[in-house]
């Protein structure tokens, strides 16, 4: 099965540092695994996409952008995850909750709120059937 990890796109982060300010280290990274992909039969050049986040204790992903075409629902399965879009309120988001990211939105955080224990999160794309990245880091 495909996959992609944040491995790949350590660089540029939110305001020059990954968590804003969380005093996560640069390689401690969350995993990332395409765990679903169907195209969408009914919508023509659509396809979902479930992404499988694993955040270890202190995690957090760079700032990024996902497709254009991107809508985005979350859900947290285990844990807690601290994260806020287009430079909004930095909201907490425990096991059970969840939250969208529209077309063209900035994920500006994105890290486990605990430094101890482990969080989880699926992440449902609907985008189009020929996008591959589905993450963009945030260049400075």
């Amino acid at each position: 099965m495909p996959r992609f990890t944040y491995t790949l796109i350590v660089c540029a982060v939110i305001v020059g540092t990954i968590g804003v300010g969380s005093g996560v280290a640069a390689d401690k990274n969350p995993k990332a695994t395409l765990v679903y992909e169907h195209a969408l039969p009914n919508v023509p050049g659509k396809s979902i996409k479930g992404v499988l986040v694993e955040y270890g204790p202190g995690e957090a992903s760079p700032g990024h952008t996902h497709p254009k075409s991107a809508f985005i629902y979350a859900t947290v399965l285990e844990g807690a995850i601290r994260t806020s879009v287009n430079d909004g309120p930095v909201v907490t988001y425990r096991a059970g909750q969840n939250f969208s990211e529209f077309p063209g939105d900035r994920h500006t955080l994105d890290e486990n709120a605990s430094k101890t224990e482990p969080a989880k999160l699926l992440a449902v794309f609907v985008v189009d059937t020929d996008e591959k990245e589905l993450l963009t880091p945030i260049k400075k």
